[in-house]
Parts: C-alpha cells; structure tokens; sequence
C-alpha cells in the first residue's frame, strides 16, 4: 500500500482521533479548573477573561490557537506517511517515487511555514490581548479602595507588588498558553501516534512468553517509570523558583531604595551600610541560584539521558524484522518517528516539570496578590459619609495596630470657614488622626460626614510628585488645569521661577528642593479650590517668614475651606479657629483660638 492510499484511509480515523483528543482534553481541563488548587487560582484570576458574555474575542482566539495547534500534530501524522513511503521509494531505487516524494515534501513543508507563521502571530495576538487585560484588572484591584496602601496593615503584607503585576502578568500569560497548547498537542500526538505504532509494532518474546503489539507497550513503561523518578527529582524546582522570584524582586527593590534616598545615604556616608545589606540579598539570591542549578542539573540530565536512549531503542526493537525481510526501511523510519513522538507526548508532563514548577510559583504570587488586595478592602474602618459644607466628627476612636487607643470618644464639627490646628507630644496620633479621618486607617471607629473625593485635598509632609511634566505634577491628581491659572498660582506661592518649565519632563521629587515642593502643594490646594484642606506638618521645611505667607495665602483664597492642619509651631494659631491637643494615653483637649 502506497503512501497516498495509507494517508486517504487514514483520514476517517486521524480526523475521529483529534475530534476525540480535543474533546477528551477540554472535558479534563475544565474538571481540573473546578477541582484542583491550581485549576481554582487560574480561575479566579482569568475566568471572567474568557467569559463569552463579556467579550468572544478571547474565545475565538483561543480557539484559533488550538486549531492551528492541532494542525500541526496532523502535519507530523501526513510527514510520518511521507517518511515511509519516501525511505520505501529510496530502497527499491525508484527514481519517480523519490522525486513524487520530493515534491510532496515541498508541499507539505510550504504549508508547515505558513501554519507555524500564522501560529505565532495569533498566539502573539491572544498573549498581547490577555495581558492587556490581566494588567488593567490586576492593576484596578491594586488601586480600588486604596487597597495599595491598606494593604501594608495585613498580618502578610505581599512583597514587591509592582513585580507581581509587571513580571508575573506577562509569565503567567505565557506559560498559560504554552502548557495548555503543550498538553493539548501531546495528548493528540499521544493517540495518533499510538495508533499508528500499534499498526507497525510486532510480536516480541521475553524468556518465552510472547508479547504482541510490544513496541507500544514498552514505550509505556520506558516513559511511566522515567517520568516517576523525574518528578521526585524535580519536586523541589517549585520551592526554589518561588523563592527566586521573591529573592530577586527584593534585591531589585533595595536598589531602587538606594537611588531614592541617595541624598539621605550620601550625607549619613552610609554606603558601607547600604552595600553590607545588599551583599546580604543579594548572597540570599546567589545561594538560592546555586540550589536552583544543582537541581536543574539532576532533572535536566536524567531527562536528557532518557531521551538519548529513546533515540535508538525503537531501531533495537525493528531490527530483527527488517533483517528479516519482515518490513521495509519506510516502516523502521516510521516507527521511529512514531515512538519518538509517542515517547515525547508521553514525557510532556516529565520534561516541562521545570516549566510547570516556574508557572506554579508565578499562579501563587499572583493569587496571593488578589487575595491580599481583598483582605486589605475588607479592613474594617471608618466611613465618611459624604457632606459638602461641614466636618462632624461623632464618638471617633482611633487605636494603634496592637490594640492601644491614641484618641478615644472625639467629637467635633467644623463649619466652611472653620480651621483646626492639630497638636501634640511627637507620636500622640496626629497624623493618625488625618489618616482615619481620611478613612485610610482601618483602627478606628466612629461616625465621620465630610466632603470627599474631589472636594478634599490632603498636603502631606512630603509632597507626592509624578514623573512626568511640570505642569501634569501641579495639576495633580487632575489631568490637566487652566494655563492661565496654573501661572498665577505659581506666583502665589513664589514659585514664578519655574514658569518657563511647566512643560519640562523630570524626576521634580530630585530637581526641586523640599519646601518648593511644599509650596508647589499649596499651588494644587488654590488651583483645585477644595472644600476641605488636610495639611499634615505641610509647610514644615519652610522658615516662619515663608509658612506665614502660605498660610495667609491659603485662607485669603479659600476663605470658606475648612482646615485641618497638624503642626508644631505656636506661629500657626493665628490662622485656626480652633486647637485639638493631644495628651497621650488617649486623652486630649478641644479650644477656642479666637
């Protein structure tokens, strides 16, 4: 029988074959999405991503890729049959067989291009897609309700969150594809090859039993008992390369720590110390590498000596029969690619092991990410009811972590106008008092009504400064702001010097000096005009002269804002109408300032 008849009887069964491959694969797979700890975390994670409600592109895509994919187990089945019949061709000296072959081989090599290009660019294109995807939902989840910051109160806060959505998102994706891709393409293979072994393998006798069909059985063994010992080997990869990605991330963050506070480590001549704690990261990170390299020595050449003795073993098993005269070149040819291809399909799982334990480290650090975004939303605290023209403040108790009250049963309210001046010993809880009446500290009770969102504005100690442009750091949190009034703010509060650079682009936190970027806070308070100000120590890097002048600046602008502000300085009680002083040991003391 020639090649053509083979690959035309073969069809019926080859296309049976995937059709059940690709159902008994998608079957597993949703079972292992619902049933197993990985299959969960995948879900939780990019379950509504493949929602048809919400969007069939990724759907389609998907499909695509697994289209193609199994297009391309079907190429290795017609290339097996052209094998045969090519090797046949070439032992019986027929020269029109061999160039019929030559040019099937043409054709069939046109096509394997073409689909291995489209290939990747549909799979480029669904990475791309995903990713895009997984970053701005992962990246909401950060974001919402100030989880970013809440979370830092947890038992467990994450590590190094900005890696997880940078590094861990593109990883995850990646990974995801490949290995799904990889399964579903080695149980396909696993099946048509098998068939097509099961027809070329013959009778083999072992101490006199006679064992028929034995070349697919062996494969079986071969493969079972190396992938046991493989996983034992490789067991540990999953730990080590956890800890690599934490390892890694943290020295990376206490670089970023160096290059942020350079001037703080440069005038303390703290290098000594700084390079210490780096060696000592960075040594955790080398130690846990040299593990990760022992261990991939043992599992990567166990799997590559298993894989070397797979080359020829089918070549043992044939040899007899094609000395004999039994079969032909075409079919010892074929039945080394067909166990080759049997003996990978069935190795899938033992030689990406490394690959699995990678993507198991990466679905960890990523649902632990959602789950302590979640945690930190769910924080107890205060909430503030929204109020447009008042600030009431009703039976509010604020604790530390631990459970000890810094302010205990306060009330108050302000009216447009009114100005409180917070003060106290140095860690009474003045600034623990703006955070929960900012609704950002969970250890706190009360009841809270006061104008939110864009009616607030809180200027901290240390001014927050975007990378970006002059005037995208003004206008902050806004996009943008009127031109005109972004240039007389700027003069009021003498900053007109800076005029000419609203729209430079630079790291404004290193170019400008810390009471010009006080001032420039003050700037953002009379461009965005609140209704409530939270100035928390503000204008602390200014000399009297200058905070005299902001603060005049600030109540002759916005004469019906409300003020909070915490300070040290008796100088301010002439801007506030009231002064809260705190005792400690949760006591404190309301006044009027006249």
């Amino acid at each position: 029988m020639n090649w053509s008849q083979q690959g035309i009887e073969s069809l019926v069964w080859i296309g049976q074959t995937y059709l059940l491959s690709l159902l008994g694969t998608l079957l597993v797979g949703a079972v292992l999405v619902r049933i197993t700890v990985w299959g969960r975390q995948f879900w939780r994670l990019a379950g509504e991503y493949f929602r048809l409600r919400r969007d069939a592109r990724p759907v389609l895509m998907a499909a695509g890729v697994l289209l193609l994919a199994i297009a391309g187990v079907r190429l290795n089945v017609l290339l097996s049959y052209w094998s045969n019949g090519f090797y046949d061709a070439v032992q019986a000296l027929n020269a029109d067989q061999f160039w019929f072959y030559m040019g099937l081989f043409a054709l069939l090599a046109t096509v394997h291009v073409a689909r291995v290009l489209l290939n990747f660019l549909l799979s480029q294109t669904f990475e791309i897609h995903w990713r895009t995807w997984m970053n701005e939902r992962l990246t909401d989840v950060w974001l919402a309700d100030s989880a970013y910051y809440r979370e830092r109160f947890l038992p467990r806060p994450i590590d190094n969150p900005d890696q997880r959505i940078q590094i861990d998102i593109t990883s995850f994706v990646s990974s995801s594809r490949s290995l799904a891709i990889g399964a579903v393409e080695a149980l396909v293979s696993l099946v048509s090859f098998t068939l097509i072994l099961w027809n070329l393998s013959g009778p083999l006798s072992l101490s006199g039993v006679e064992i028929p069909r034995a070349m697919v059985f062996l494969v079986y063994l071969y493969v079972i008992v190396a992938s046991v010992i493989a996983f034992k080997l490789g067991r540990p990869l999953i730990r080590l390369n956890f800890l690599n990605e934490k390892l890694t991330a943290d020295f990376r963050y206490a670089l970023v720590r160096v290059r942020e506070y350079a001037e703080n480590i440069a005038f303390y001549r703290g290098e000594g110390v700084e390079k210490s704690a780096l060696g000592r990261r960075f040594g955790a990170l080398i130690d846990n590498t040299w593990s990760l390299v022992f261990r991939s020595m043992k599992f990567d050449g166990f799997n590559l000596a298993i894989s070397q003795a797979a080359v020829v073993f089918p070549f043992l098993l044939q040899a007899q029969r094609f000395f004999s005269g039994a079969i032909k070149l075409g079919d010892v040819m074929q039945t080394s690619q067909a166990f080759g291809q049997v003996q990978d399909a069935l190795s899938f799982f033992r030689s990406s092991y490394d690959s699995f334990a990678r993507y198991r480290a990466v679905l960890e650090r990523l649902s632990g990410f959602n789950e302590a975004a979640d945690e930190a939303r769910a924080l107890p605290g205060v909430a503030v009811q929204p109020c447009a023209d008042r600030l009431e403040i009703e039976a509010l108790e604020v604790r530390r972590p631990n459970g000890q009250v810094l302010i205990q049963d306060l009330s108050l309210h302000l009216q447009p106008g009114d100005a409180l001046l917070v003060q106290g010993a140095s860690g009474a809880g003045k600034t623990t008092l703006l955070r929960a009446l900012a609704g950002l500290w969970p250890y706190a009770s009360g009841r809270l009504a006061a104008p939110t969102g864009d009616e607030a504005l809180f200027l901290p100690q240390r001014t927050y400064l975007p990378l970006g442009s002059l005037r995208a750091a003004l206008a902050y949190p806004d996009a943008d702001a009127d031109e005109t009034r972004m240039r007389l703010v700027l003069q009021q509060v003498q900053l007109a010097h800076l005029l000419d650079r609203l729209d430079e682009e630079a790291d404004w936190s290193h170019t400008l000096s810390v009471g010009e970027q006080q001032r420039l806070a003050f700037a953002r308070a009379l461009l965005k005009r609140p209704r409530l100000i939270y100035l928390d120590e503000a204008s602390s890097a200014m000399d009297e002269g200058l905070e005299h002048a902001m603060y005049s600046l600030l109540r002759r602008e916005l004469p019906q804002a409300i003020v909070v502000s915490v300070g040290h300085r008796s100088t301010l009680h002439s801007f506030h109408s009231r002064r809260l002083f705190l005792l400690g040991g949760s006591r404190w003391a309301l006044e009027d300032l006249g």
